[in-house]
């Protein structure tokens, strides 16, 4: 049967509002601060210490890790795509920083996009809060509060919390989770910030980054410096980064449009970046929107080549199996052509008149998907359309078979289309030979 889908600046900040020690020191007067030492973060809330137990979110689940590296008990949300339960398929994986703050909205996201054909389902890991400022800060900021006392005592963490990552909590999502090797780090403000830092200091790790609104101005832009220096010695560099900005004028600002130049400026063979300015959002309400826009620069040659007017795919199955092919050199891992799309190219063929180029491509799909149930129905189809109620009831009676075995919503519709068919071919035995 037919698919109906796509294939596959806070500077008026009332500083008069409690908060946390970290956050008024985002917000004193830039006299009393060094000037790259401003931090605008998303708000009192989202940067206070998560608790032990995370807050329950629909769909996510609780991993506990203990960290030797951290010397902690850090619980890990996961998200895992619809249908992961039931079936077998792997997925990349995207880490997330602040995860209990943005897993809900993101994992939104990419479930619109991969619905729409414009991305991969992917596992989300969100990272929750423990000490934020030590784990996402890259090195040791000495301020003092106007007690004299040190203000960020554990700054300077970030070393070990990718350490953490990548030695601790990547194992065990990899031995827990069907993931693909493609890994995405996102992260917001701070969390933008240990992004990059990541991208340069860890330029293995990861395979694509989301930075948003990164606070690229810590500590007088080492970070940016870093990249620099980087960049000069790394020649090869096939990664994708998206980072951006909201409307955040002052030091972060700054640092923004430094960075930017510094790309231009320096190119390094193989990095695909963009840099985005929304000037209608603030530091808090760019994440969603900049969670979106990058994860599609990740995957802006992820959907199928369609025409523009009519919608329909502009490729054979030839056509997909070349564009899969592409896709899997990109992401390190096989892409099959989905089941929807070749189902999707199938019925276009036939509804073009094009009934033996059809079938051949339903035929196709069944080779590829021998445990679903559509790709009979829709072979089926072709068949008793071309006046063969024969070859179509026993296909008929498979996907009605394989329906029950998954649990296919659809499972009522083959067996109609089953009893049909087989009506049709007891009619045509019992009537008299012309």
């Amino acid at each position: 049967m037919p698919i109906h889908a796509s294939v596959p600046s806070l500077g008026k900040f009332n500083e008069a509002t409690s908060l946390s020690p970290e956050n008024r020191f985002l917000f004193q007067p830039l006299r009393i601060l060094s000037s790259c030492l401003l931090l605008i973060l998303i708000s009192a809330t989202a940067l206070a210490q998560t608790p032990a137990q995370p807050p329950t979110i629909p769909g996510v689940t609780t991993l506990r890790v203990k960290s030797t590296v951290l010397g902690e008990d850090r619980p890990i949300l996961v998200r895992t795509p619809r249908g992961y339960e039931t079936g077998n398929a792997r997925y990349p994986v995207l880490y997330l920083t602040d995860g209990d703050a943005h897993i809900a909205h993101t994992a939104a996201s990419i479930d619109f996009l991969a619905r729409n054909g414009r991305m991969s389902e992917l596992i989300v890991v969100g990272i929750p809060n423990t000490d934020r400022m030590r784990d996402l800060s890259p090195t040791r900021v000495n301020t003092t509060g106007a007690t004299g006392a040190p203000q960020f005592p554990t700054s300077g963490g970030a070393d070990k919390f990718l350490q953490f990552i990548e030695t601790e909590l990547m194992p065990e999502i990899e031995k827990n989770y069907r993931a693909h090797p493609y890994r995405i780090l996102a992260g917001h403000s701070l969390g933008g910030l240990f992004t990059v830092y990541a991208l340069v200091t860890k330029p293995d790790m990861f395979n694509s980054y989301i930075a948003v609104s990164p606070a690229l101005q810590w500590d007088n832009q080492v970070v940016i410096k870093r990249a620099e220096e980087f960049l000069k010695t790394r020649k090869e560099l096939p990664r994708t980064l998206y980072f951006s900005l909201g409307y955040e004028p002052g030091p972060i600002e700054d640092a923004f449009h430094q960075f930017k130049q510094l790309l231009t400026r320096q190119k390094s063979n193989g990095l695909d970046w963009e840099a985005q300015e929304m000037a209608d959002e603030d530091h808090g309400s760019v994440v969603l929107r900049s969670h979106y826009a990058g994860l599609r620069k990740i995957y802006s040659d992820w959907r199928i080549p369609q025409d523009r007017d009519s919608g329909q795919v502009a490729v054979d199955l030839k056509g997909a199996d070349e564009h899969y092919k592409k896709l899997s050199e990109k992401f390190g891992f096989t892409l099959p052509v989905p089941e929807n799309l070749i189902n999707q190219i199938g019925y276009q063929m036939l509804f073009a008149d094009r009934p033996d180029d059809a079938i051949a491509t339903f035929k196709a799909n069944v080779e590829r998907y021998p445990d679903s149930a559509n790709v009979y129905d829709s072979l089926a189809e072709a068949y008793e359309r071309g006046g063969r109620a024969d070859l179509a009831a026993p296909l008929y009676g498979k996907a009605y078979e394989n329906g029950q075995k998954i649990k296919d919503p659809n499972v009522a519709l083959y067996k109609t289309n089953f009893d049909r068919a087989t009506a049709k071919v007891k009619q045509a035995s019992s009537s008299p030979t012309p």
